[in-house]
């Protein structure tokens, strides 16, 4: 018999800091080459379908402030959720947390309706902080706790805030002057996250993640926290040795992960949607993990890559109009964004090898 070729993945020594920096780039060429393909099969013209996807969005005013607000709530969870994969905690609800927090907001405006005041909208949106932060508390408490894997647990919050929001809407804050539709009673003005520029509907989330973004720059590379983030995630036992408790490391970034994602989920109803429905999210938080992994888990880079990933969303839209295709290949787009940044990390700190085994023979007299 011919001896069998194995193939494995062997860890680098060094790693090049250059291909660290330029895998998204890749990434991102690999995927419109894909996408390419992907349209060609459907029937499409590549070069004009490519065109509507990721050109003509940014063609218009309108569709500058809708790429803006889009942008918007992918920067704030994907901050948070860098924080989280910096230090070895895998957060993955965050579209429960962003769930939780839309609710959570909109309790003021939906309970009290006649509250008009100055007061209401940071009330509103530091309830939308609290709501996602006591979300997010809660796979934090059982990992730290019980040793629970934190992947299942904030996963499957998702679903249960997904059905909360569901079973709300339809039923104790259902609208009585709605007609029976599945919505909340709408917010008045004092409700509303108010519009920048008369030009569009871009509004003050957009700014608020701005200030997020460059607060988590502050944080990570000036700060002492900053640093025992990094610490814990990289090398847990040299954070002990240096008086950092990994457990409190672990609350404190889920904490912050989900008062972000609480934020940007009632900045997304009290802005883009102005009312409470069954569905508030296209699935931000799971995109969001695509946005941390291609900014490199850095928040300038997260601040780039949300601009792309909002415009997948844009352009998944103008492409059902114009080419008359399934709303589906946003999704393909990004799930091929992701898998070819993983496989480009996975190449940058493995590379693979080939090996043959030694026949073994046995001699005889």
């Amino acid at each position: 018999m011919s001896p069998k070729f194995s193939i494995r993945l062997e860890k680098r020594d060094q790693l090049s800091s250059f291909f660290s920096i330029v895998s998204p780039f890749i990434a991102l060429l690999m995927t419109v080459a894909l996408g390419a393909v992907l349209f060609a099969f459907l029937g499409k013209n590549p070069a004009e379908a490519l065109y509507v996807y990721f050109i003509e969005p940014l063609t218009e005013t309108w569709s500058l402030h809708e790429l803006a607000i889009k942008a918007a709530p992918l920067i704030l969870i994907a901050v948070g959720l860098s924080l989280c994969f910096r230090s070895g905690n895998w957060n993955i609800g965050a579209e429960g947390q962003f769930v939780m927090g839309g609710v959570a907001g909109s309790m003021l405006p939906i309970v009290f309706p006649t509250f008009d005041s100055f007061l209401v909208l940071p009330l509103m949106l530091i309830c939308g902080i609290v709501g996602g932060m006591a979300w997010a508390s809660i796979p934090a408490i059982l990992k730290n706790r019980f040793g629970a894997n934190e992947i299942l647990t904030s996963l499957m919050l998702v679903y249960v805030a997904e059905l909360f929001l569901d079973w709300i809407v339809r039923g104790p804050w259902r609208n009585p002057q709605g007609f029976n539709f599945p919505e909340s009673r709408g917010f008045t003005e004092w409700q509303i996250l108010p519009e920048m520029l008369a030009s569009g509907r871009m509004h003050y989330g957009a700014l608020i993640a701005v200030l997020v973004v460059l607060a988590a720059w502050v944080m990570l590379s000036k700060t002492l926290k900053g640093f025992e983030i990094s610490v814990v995630g990289q090398a847990p036992r040299a954070g002990r040795f240096a008086g950092f408790d990994p457990k409190k490391t672990t609350l404190f970034v889920f904490l912050v992960s989900g008062g972000l994602a609480g934020l940007a989920g009632i900045a997304e109803v009290s802005g883009a949607i102005q009312q409470l429905r069954p569905s508030i999210s296209p699935g931000y938080g799971f995109t969001a993990i695509i946005v941390a992994f291609l900014g490199r888990l850095n928040p300038l880079g997260i601040f780039a890559a949300a601009i792309i990933l909002a415009l997948s969303y844009l352009g998944g839209e103008a492409a059902q109009v114009s080419l008359n295709v399934s709303d589906k290949v946003t999704s393909v787009f990004q799930g091929m964004l992701l898998f070819f940044v993983l496989a480009a990390d996975t190449l940058i700190h493995h590379r693979i090898k080939f090996s043959r085994p030694v026949m073994k023979t046995v001699m005889g007299a």
